[in-house]
């Protein structure tokens, strides 16, 4: 692991795989996730130098949970900056979720420094969506739905999120902040879960984080939905636009029956960018699911295979060492 410092925060980032095969960074959701090894499984059998990032106050970036300094177009510059300092001319460019969202925002912003990128269960940072998440999709886990809104508080359903949000805040008692970010971390599970189980039948989860950790995951996802990640689908549409324009390969992934993310977020995405190619698998949101995960896979290696094929192609650099 290897880290750069920036505004105060040291940004944690690792390198896997083959360091002399086409580099591509694979960026996580969340916000507030963290990277996990999980990640880079759709990439295990393909001849790829790997790089992953945790975004600022998350996962291995410290201070962890920070909010200070910690917006998209920080983050944006943050992938710039890894990007120069591995001494890479060109990357590829994959995320998942809000991973797809700031992958597509780094497009836009620096389309000169990207040779393709791939987008899985795109989140177009829109107000609509979070309402279906935090309102809508409570008939999709009723139960825990209930829980959240008792551990924010109560109230209308339509003051559900602001009502987390508040509790979350950097100066909220703990008890209040950890309460909300438990109950959100179940009632989040539960709507994944409903892909895949009707009657509800949890998710596998990774090892459980802190209590720590848990809050910190939860408080910078709050303070980005709050703010509309500050991109909104407008905005982000209008960087997928210079991703076309650039003439970058854009490819998307989209699970028929994600939750989360609507799969009518591919159809908003190819009026921006209608040379996209989207694929479309008989699953939820998850990556870890094994038809999202092959579409993925062999998505990543059509796309590294006609950048090798192109006269045009990114030349490839042998990351610098630490």
């Amino acid at each position: 692991m290897r880290r750069i410092r920036r505004d105060g925060h040291a940004i944690a980032y690792t390198v896997a795989g083959d360091v002399g095969a086409q580099p591509i960074v694979v960026v996580h959701g969340g916000p507030g996730s963290g990277s996990h090894p999980g990640m880079l499984a759709p990439f295990g059998g393909l001849a790829v130098c790997a790089v992953s990032v945790d975004q600022r106050g998350a996962g291995a970036s410290l201070p962890r949970g920070r909010l200070r300094h910690n917006r998209t177009d920080r983050l944006v510059a943050d992938l710039e900056a890894v990007r120069r300092a591995l001494g890479f001319e060109q990357w590829h460019v994959a995320g998942g979720s809000w991973g797809a969202a700031l992958a597509l925002a780094y497009a836009g912003t620096h389309p000169e420094r990207v040779s393709g990128i791939v987008l899985r269960g795109l989140f177009l940072t829109s107000r609509r969506e979070v309402r279906s998440l935090f309102v809508t999709s409570r008939s999709r886990a009723p139960r825990e739905w209930l829980r959240l809104s008792r551990a924010a508080g109560g109230g209308r359903p339509s003051m559900l999120f602001e009502r987390c949000a508040k509790r979350l805040a950097a100066g909220a008692p703990h008890a209040c902040s950890l309460a909300v970010a438990r109950a959100w971390r179940d009632y989040e599970a539960a709507v994944l879960a409903s892909a895949h189980w009707p009657r509800g039948r949890p998710v596998a989860r990774r090892p459980r984080a802190t209590d720590e950790a848990l809050v910190a995951k939860y408080r910078i996802q709050a303070h980005y939905l709050r703010h509309d990640c500050w991109l909104g689908e407008r905005r982000l549409l209008a960087l997928a636009r210079e991703v076309e324009r650039a003439g970058i390969p854009a490819y998307a992934i989209h699970g028929l029956r994600d939750p989360v993310c609507p799969p009518g977020n591919v159809q908003r995405l190819a009026r921006a960018i209608p040379g996209v190619r989207a694929e479309f698998a008989n699953a939820g949101h998850l990556a870890s699911k094994p038809a999202l995960g092959r579409a993925l896979a062999r998505t990543v290696e059509t796309m590294l295979n006609a950048s090798l094929l192109d006269d045009k192609a990114w030349p490839v650099t042998k990351p610098r060492e630490p």
